[in-house]
């Protein structure tokens, strides 16, 4: 099945789709660094380097999902929360893809600030757009809010043009395999016309199960070959909530669990983007992310990586940077998958990736669903045959 990246980034969510099955027909990126990444993981001539307001997706045809993350910044609890008001809203033309190609179904991801009450209005017009993205003013910088009156009005039984079903879920990547605390908005669409109902996986870890392992039955800690931890109030409660029986789900990952195999980085090794980066040190709220938990967020920021939250805290206090080689690990990203440039700029397009293992899973999910022939389908098949 063919599927269009936009704001595509270093590849997170492409690869995780790739690997679940998809076809990458094009690339729309407009960072330079980001696109040299895709252009070393991925067909390089596939990868369209600019605004995407110059790009012309009515060369592409066939296309069965349209997935991407717009970016986040005006909608990021850490940045200036302008929304539909900062210039890098690009929902938009995320919506007009939509418009122009009548994919199957899309995939698009941000931050968790997009749910933020100030922001409902806005929110609840970026899902209006893509329920019924022929629905259009004309215009793309026309009053949105009028817009919106007029798509509050509007109907799936009585409206002429492509429609899609649409949901969105708050998402935390730890409970899904991925090896860090991330949550993010997932916005999932399925045109109306194929009656097919998305629903999201199910989660698949848990916290309660990796400190069950590490209070309750020391697991954790003997896999690890290390002394356990006693926490006989946490054990206490863990026992209370569940009896004899563990919780169903995997424990959650943690950074001491992704980076098992993985040397020191002042050891000799041959891992090319695994180099040791002095200067780490703690402050107020940054204060790096502990050994035996799945990882603080990654973070991107807008002016620079925030060394802190990309840092190992050991079991004694003494903290270090992460490595490029961990921060792709702790993304889930392939080992051998390339990102180019120095720590820093490597580390932002890193932080703004999507997990791989996590869209990896949405890709198979959304994969199956959209290959299942459905009762509706079926029944056609029948008559031509019996008939």
């Amino acid at each position: 099945m063919k599927s269009l990246e936009i704001f595509s980034g270093t590849g997170g969510l492409a690869k995780g789709l790739e690997l679940a099955g998809f076809e990458h027909e094009a690339f729309v990126e407009f960072n330079k660094h980001a696109c040299n990444s895709l252009r070393l993981n991925f067909e390089k001539e596939k990868v369209f380097q600019g605004d995407i307001k110059d790009y012309n997706f009515s060369t592409l045809t066939g296309i069965d999902v349209v997935a991407g993350g717009p970016p986040c910044q005006p909608f990021s609890l850490g940045g200036k929360h302008k929304a539909n008001d900062d210039t890098r809203d690009m929902f938009p033309y995320a919506i007009k893809a939509i418009e122009t190609l009548h994919p199957k179904a899309f995939v698009f991801e941000n931050v968790k600030g997009l749910l933020r009450q100030s922001f409902a209005d806005y929110f609840e017009y970026i899902i209006l757009r893509l329920t019924f993205p022929t629905l259009s003013l004309g215009d793309t910088h026309a009053d949105w809010q009028l817009h919106l009156n007029e798509l509050r009005k509007a109907s799936k039984g009585t409206h002429q043009g492509t429609t899609y079903d649409v949901t969105y879920k708050l998402i935390n990547a730890a409970d899904y395999g991925v090896p860090q605390v991330r949550e993010r908005v997932i916005i999932v669409g399925i045109r109306s016309d194929l009656n097919k109902k998305w629903e999201f996986p199910a989660p698949t870890h848990s916290q309660d199960r990796l400190l069950w392992e590490q209070y309750v039955t020391n697991d954790y800690w003997k896999e690890h070959s290390l002394s356990p931890l006693k926490d006989e109030p946490l054990a206490g409660r863990l026992r209370k909530r569940y009896g004899m029986f563990a919780p169903a789900e995997k424990r959650w990952v943690t950074i001491r669990d992704a980076l098992k195999n993985v040397p020191q980085p002042y050891e000799s090794h041959s891992i090319d983007d695994h180099i040791f980066k002095d200067g780490a040190r703690t402050y107020p709220g940054h204060t790096g992310s502990y050994i035996d938990l799945p990882s603080k967020t990654l973070k991107a920021g807008a002016h620079g990586v925030p060394g802190g939250e990309n840092m190992i805290r050991y079991e004694d206090e003494s903290v270090r940077y992460l490595t490029v080689h961990e921060g792709k690990l702790l993304q889930t990203f392939p080992g051998d998958f390339l990102v180019t440039g120095a720590w820093g700029e490597a580390m932002r397009q890193i932080g703004n990736a999507v997990p791989v293992l996590l869209a990896k899973q949405i890709g198979q999910h959304l994969y199956t669903l959209l290959n299942t022939i459905s009762q509706d389908e079926v029944e056609p098949l029948q008559y031509a045959k019996f008939g």
